[in-house]
């Protein structure tokens, strides 16, 4: 069951036990990013202007369908993108598929080998820790709700997913890899998201996914893993923290994120999440809906029946704290909690003593592959399912 955490995608939260939105001002300094330096501007108020503008024109003008029909079988790192692309489409992908000048591959090889051993982790944390977080960020929650994807969780869940997996595959940014190709398609996504909330009565507040609401997810997942596996005591090198950060780094930047706001070390970024999270952070109606679907879909993936349900209560609650899951409307359980915070050290305590063995990384490999393909087929009810570009939000909004 414990596997199975890969399902709930890409996006999420590290709880934080203040008020969202809270006032407080920008004070991250950019020198501590990938670049450098930069004009240290607030990043709510920053979005996308090379994406936004031309993903407006494009569902403005009718020509979404068609672009996702030609973008349905764009499924490679080094695959040509396909003919019939508006030209300022085609023009702004091929910019955006690019690697930045400061990738090193060679640690994103690292980063693909850290993966291989250390999957679980990355699963449950990105997955069930960071889908229940998620629900706990009212801008993120809302998003979710009021956007088309809100309407049909799993397929949501199911796009979100190919995204998480791409990001750990072991080759993430290789030719053969799909990686940049679903950062891109993301990054799409985002814009025409932005253009459609606003029409959304529902809605009623900023541009939705500023910068800002992006470093928030981005936290959730890179930032919020090293933390759960460095509580947990899960041995990593110095190497292989830097390769891991190094491939959200990357994936941070063809999301469209700048990089004046991408963090070059993991103290910058934990100096960043302590500064984003806590005033984007809590309750919302939406999220407690959407938690209680996650967590019912989590459910029926595992184990169906009267058990299940207490149990994926306990994990979340385990994987987040109390504040957050009760922001979530998340259950306690009195049985599966103090359990569940018992047995887990020991198992990573068990686990962490087998990883040296030889072919133990690559069987755990298998099984989380295993896994991430069921997974996906129990989600897409066996279907292909791919991320493509909206046209519309939430039915009925």
């Amino acid at each position: 069951m414990l596997l199975s955490g890969g399902a709930l995608g890409a996006f999420g939260a590290l709880g934080m036990a203040s008020p969202a939105r809270a006032l407080t001002d920008w004070t991250w300094a950019p020198s501590g990013s990938v670049a450098g330096s930069g004009a240290g501007a607030d990043p709510r108020w920053v979005w996308d202007e090379e994406a936004d503008p031309l993903l407006a024109s494009l569902l403005d003008g009718g020509a979404i369908p068609e672009v996702n029909r030609l973008l349905w079988d764009w499924t490679r790192n080094d695959q040509p993108l396909p003919a019939g692309l508006p030209e300022e489409l085609r023009a702004f992908m091929e910019r955006a598929r690019r690697l930045p000048p400061w990738a090193d591959h060679g640690k994103l090889e690292l980063a693909a080998r850290f993966n291989k051993a250390r999957g679980i982790y990355l699963n449950l944390c990105n997955g069930v820790g960071g889908g229940m977080l998620a629900t706990a960020i009212p801008n993120e929650a809302r998003a979710v709700y009021y956007s088309k994807g809100g309407a049909d969780m799993e397929d949501r869940v199911a796009k979100t997913s190919i995204f998480g997996f791409a990001v750990g595959a072991l080759d993430a940014y290789r030719p053969g890899g799909s990686c940049v190709v679903e950062c891109v398609k993301t990054r799409l996504v985002h814009a025409a998201v932005r253009h459609l909330l606003q029409q959304s009565p529902h809605w009623g507040g900023d541009i939705p996914i500023s910068q800002e609401d992006m470093l928030v997810t981005w936290h959730t997942l890179p930032t919020f893993a090293m933390r759960k596996m460095r509580e947990w005591k899960v041995p990593i090198t110095a190497a292989e923290a830097e390769a891991y950060l190094h491939v959200w780094q990357v994936t941070a930047h063809l999301l469209g994120i700048r990089d004046e706001y991408i963090p070059a070390t993991w103290d910058a970024a934990e100096a960043q999440s302590d500064q984003v999270l806590p005033r984007n952070m809590g309750p919302t109606p939406e999220g407690v809906i959407l938690t209680d679907i996650l967590l019912d879909q989590l459910a029926e993936q595992t184990s169906p029946g009267s058990v299940s349900r207490p149990l994926c209560n306990s994990l979340a609650r385990y994987l987040v704290g109390d504040q957050v899951a009760d922001w979530d409307g998340i259950r306690r359980e009195p049985v599966w909690d103090p359990l569940i915070r018992t047995v887990w050290p020991a198992l990573v305590k068990f686990r962490e003593g087998l990883i040296p063995l030889p072919l133990v990384p690559e069987t755990a490999w298998v099984l989380d592959e295993a896994v991430r393909k069921y997974i996906l087929f129990y989600l897409t009810k066996g279907k292909e399912t791919k991320i493509e570009i909206p046209t519309t939000n939430r039915p009925g909004s």
